[in-house]
């Protein structure tokens, strides 16, 4: 049995990196993808295989992604490995743009999405905590926060407007319905 591909999508700010990492950490059937992009290693935020542009187009003709895309100026990738531990039974989760919804569906064989929402002044207040982005830029980035997810794709949607441990528990519920946890939820560190 194969495992799911597991899609979290939603704004720049909404605490994709934060879910998926607190899912990792309490439950152990999931493998977080970890993305290579086109940005230096040294940026911040989530973890993440900072290449060059022109690296990241060699590894595209090298067949080294199961999926890629552009966004914010930079290229992302999904590396192919994540077959192998679909082939495990392992579940991946990967933070996705919702462009690329549509080819993950056509390249796995499961594919589950969850859509994290908050409101705009809950997301640029986290774009500003982060400092990643200048003022203009999370200016554009608040202004592509409310999207049509493509027609072909359903998505679990879980509101992350408050606590990350909330998030968590819900988005680990939608994912796993029979689980119990035997352990309280506790925020990674």
């Amino acid at each position: 049995m194969t495992g799911r591909f597991i899609a979290v999508v939603g704004p720049s700010g909404v605490g994709k990196d934060s879910v998926m990492e607190g899912l990792a950490a309490l439950e152990p059937r999931i493998a977080l993808a970890r993305r290579v992009i086109s940005r230096p290693s040294d940026a911040g935020g989530e973890a993440f295989d900072g290449v060059s542009e022109t690296e990241f187009e060699a590894r595209v003709t090298d067949g080294q992604f199961a999926l890629w895309w552009a966004a914010h100026g930079l290229s992302y990738g999904i590396p192919a490995s994540v077959d192998d531990v679909l082939a495990e039974g392992r579940d991946v989760v990967a933070n996705l743009s919702r462009g690329v919804l549509k080819g993950a569906q056509d390249r796995f064989d499961q594919v589950i999405v969850v859509l994290l929402t908050a409101p705009a002044s809950v997301l640029a207040a986290r774009l500003t905590a982060r400092g990643r982005e200048d003022s203009a830029e999370i200016t554009r980035r608040l202004a592509r926060a409310t999207f049509d997810m493509p027609t072909s794709v359903q998505a679990i949607e879980i509101d992350n407007a408050g606590t990350l441990q909330d998030a968590i528990a819900a988005t680990h519920a939608a994912l796993y319905p029979s689980y119990e946890p035997l352990t309280p939820l506790s925020t990674p560190a």
